[in-house]
């Protein structure tokens, strides 16, 4: 089935376009703790992040889009100082593509 499902995280940050020196070191920590977690899993692959625009957002990949949600999903809500969302996608990208919005 491959990588074609993917989960997209928005963070939003309090500390101007790119967040404070705090809030990026946090999430670097946090980044870190969803690669190990997915890893162990096997449930995907944590892609990396983009700053910008006061918020974050983080992307993951795998084969399926609900199981690797699970995976991240506890260490999402530990964090509350960053609200935001998660996209679940399922299937390839594109304009049809069925997905999912959860609030965190």
């Amino acid at each position: 089935m491959g990588e074609n499902q993917a989960v997209f995280v928005t963070l939003k940050l309090a500390g101007g376009h790119f967040g404070s020196d705090d809030e990026r070191k946090v999430i670097r920590a946090l980044e870190h703790d969803i690669s190990a977690a997915i890893d162990a899993a096997g449930t995907g692959e944590y892609d990396g992040d983009e700053f910008g625009g006061g918020e974050v957002v983080l992307y993951m990949y795998g084969p399926d889009a609900d199981a690797l949600f699970a995976t991240v999903e506890p260490l999402l809500r530990r964090e509350p100082r960053f609200p935001g969302h998660a996209i679940v996608r399922y299937g390839e990208s594109g304009t049809a593509t069925p997905r999912r919005q959860v609030d965190l």
